[in-house]
């Protein structure tokens, strides 16, 4: 998806891989984007936006482990368990089970 930047721009020269280039030039072929310029700016604004949540979230796991300890591989597998355990089934079938069972959908 292209947006539009009011900032001003700057010329780059850069060497980028050759599968990446074939990628911009498709994206731009397919209309998705305006350029090849407009394919590099905006993947360099997602990672620029990816960099910024990554320190973001390193800010906030800091806090938290400063308040609350240090996160451990246990207590993700415990959280990982718990959270597990609540969660609901929203697609698929346990297994062993056929469509047109109890509770299934036959037809009427």
């Amino acid at each position: 998806m292209y947006h539009e930047c009011m900032s001003s721009k700057e010329r780059l020269s850069a060497s980028v891989d050759a599968e990446l280039l074939a990628a911009a030039q498709e994206a731009v072929e397919r209309g998705e984007a305006e350029s090849v310029s407009a394919w590099v700016n905006e993947a360099l604004r997602l990672k620029a936006n990816h960099d910024r949540r990554l320190a973001a979230l390193d800010d906030f796991l800091a806090a938290y482990e400063a308040e609350h300890g240090v996160i451990t591989e246990q207590g993700m597998h415990d959280a990982a368990r718990r959270a597990r355990a609540g969660a609901v089934v929203v697609r698929g079938r346990p297994a062993g089970t056929q469509a047109g069972a109890a509770g299934g959908s036959g037809a009427a």
